[in-house]
């Protein structure tokens, strides 16, 4: 049996709550029978393998394809839509996401002082094809699953095997800068981060690019490199997500959800809303909520 063959029997055995899916909380495993709809998220720092089939992620204007045989590299909380675009009922899509901890990079590049790939500073996502090595370290991670007793022991060191893999790649420049205290990603990193905990604060420039030690015209020209947006549309990305989240949620009126996440003004959040999602809140919800029961 091929590594990608044998990797997309384990992917089918284990997403969808089949046996021991959960007992590897880093690893999350998808399965579906049928292109999906487009889903609106926040990527971590994130591997994404495809063992058959094909996703789109799109990141403000640009669109990345992620098909069988290919992995994609997440380097920093990104507001994303991504969609299922390859899938049937006789080859369903298959895919894998790994997240990648920016604690583990740091620690191999500490330990080793050749064969990393140095960084080019080509930021956002990168997609390129899988060499065999790293598929065979996948399927080894997966095959865990049938033995939850071995995870403890052999899952640091597989998924240790995993990033040294990717360092080791065609994107090993774009998750080097992940695990650097010092890079530009790393900084920009810390920025988003403190906007995803902050969204309903007001978000000035200087202060932001003064946290992360950065002058204003760099961190704003380097944000946007990283996320192909502005501190500000980032933030408002992240402010409607998190919106209709607790529109889902709850059933608290449209208002005092917008107020919730940072906005003044019930008529501009309806607006955001609408352009983001494709339909005003209430509707937008009322139809998440008819397609889910």
């Amino acid at each position: 049996m091929g590594t990608l063959t044998e990797l997309q029997r384990l992917i089918a055995g284990h997403a969808g709550g089949g046996s021991g899916q959960g007992a590897i909380s880093e690893l999350v495993l998808g399965a579906s029978p049928v292109p999906g709809v487009p889903i609106h998220g926040v990527y971590e720092p994130l591997l994404v393998i495809v063992a058959q089939g094909a996703k789109r992620i799109a990141l403000a204007d640009r669109v990345f394809d992620n098909r069988a045989g290919e992995y994609l590299v997440v380097p920093l909380d990104l507001p994303v839509i991504s969609q299922v675009t390859e899938a049937s009922e006789e080859v369903p899509f298959l895919g894998a996401a790994l997240k990648i901890k920016p604690e583990l990079v740091s620690s191999l590049l500490l330990d080793v002082s050749s064969g990393v790939r140095s960084s080019d500073e080509a930021l956002v996502i990168g997609v390129s094809r899988a060499p065999e090595e790293l598929l065979d370290a996948m399927v080894r991670l997966l095959r865990l699953l049938d033995r939850p007793s071995d995870i403890p022991i052999l899952q640091p060191m597989v998924e240790r095997e995993i990033v040294w893999r990717l360092l080791c790649g065609d994107q090993g420049g774009l998750v080097r800068q992940i695990g650097l205290a010092d890079s530009r990603l790393s900084k920009i990193s810390r920025a988003t981060r403190w906007i995803r905990e902050h969204y309903a604060e007001t978000v000035r420039i200087e202060e932001l690019a003064e946290r992360v030690a950065m002058s204003p015209t760099s961190f704003h020209r380097h944000f946007r490199a990283a996320t192909a947006m502005s501190p500000l549309q980032y933030q408002k990305q992240i402010r409607l997500q998190e919106a209709r989240s607790r529109l889902m949620a709850r059933t608290d009126d449209v208002a005092r959800i917008g107020f919730s996440v940072g906005y003044d003004s019930p008529s501009q959040f309806s607006r955001e809303y609408a352009r983001l999602f494709g339909a005003p809140p209430s509707r937008d919800t009322a139809a998440l909520r008819d397609a889910l029961s």
